[in-house]
């Protein structure tokens, strides 16, 4: 492991963990958007697919401005996201909302980390002067920030209440039906003191 002796270096370091954690999401993205039933959101996941396809190739483009080699380090943070987010929308699920939900849930979790870590290299990229850097990864922050909204405006304007509806539904039809037990209950108990006086 090479060792960490300058912010330069310390930015060039950043950038390795970005990009693999972008080169991941290029392969984790498609499956959340294929699970996923709702059409304003898969079309919000594909739409971020190929902002995040282009995310690589302006990271590429930072380490050309560095006169560094394009290459990825490990990225155990993201590698953590993606499998915790395929394991949770792998779950068995009554409603197809109530798994958009997790998929939105998910998602964001992805893009709050990436806000993080962009945020963090931008100011390194900055107090190194590195313009066209910083440059580049404004453009691939703001599209985190705006793809978090969207996904944030899907989940409270149709996914989440759905879910919500689905579950009152449930819970409508289980108070029915305990009502319906509990009259026919009583009835049968009416009926049993009224034979036992005759």
């Amino acid at each position: 492991m090479a060792s960490i002796d300058s912010m330069n270096a310390l930015l060039v370091d950043e950038l390795r963990d970005i990009y693999d954690a972008e080169k991941r999401l290029t392969k984790a993205i498609p499956k959340l958007a294929k699970k996923a039933t709702n059409d304003e959101l898969r079309s919000a996941l594909e739409e971020h697919l190929d902002e995040t396809e282009q995310q690589v190739q302006r990271l590429e483009q930072a380490f050309e401005h560095l006169g560094e080699s394009a290459k990825a380090k490990p990225c155990a943070g993201m590698r953590g996201i993606i499998e915790e987010g395929e394991e949770h929308v792998g779950e068995d699920y009554d409603d197809d909302d109530l798994r958009d939900a997790v998929i939105i849930g998910s998602a964001q979790r992805v893009e709050h980390y990436e806000i993080a870590a962009y945020g963090t290299a931008i100011a390194h990229a900055r107090l190194l002067e590195h313009d066209e850097v910083v440059g580049l990864l404004e453009e691939s922050l703001e599209e985190e920030k705006n793809a978090d909204k969207k996904l944030t405006e899907i989940a409270e304007s149709v996914v989440n209440l759905e879910a919500a509806n689905e579950d009152e539904e449930q819970s409508g039809s289980r108070r029915r039906f305990s009502a319906s037990s509990g009259r026919s209950t009583a009835q049968s108990q009416g009926r049993r003191r009224s034979n036992s006086r005759r």
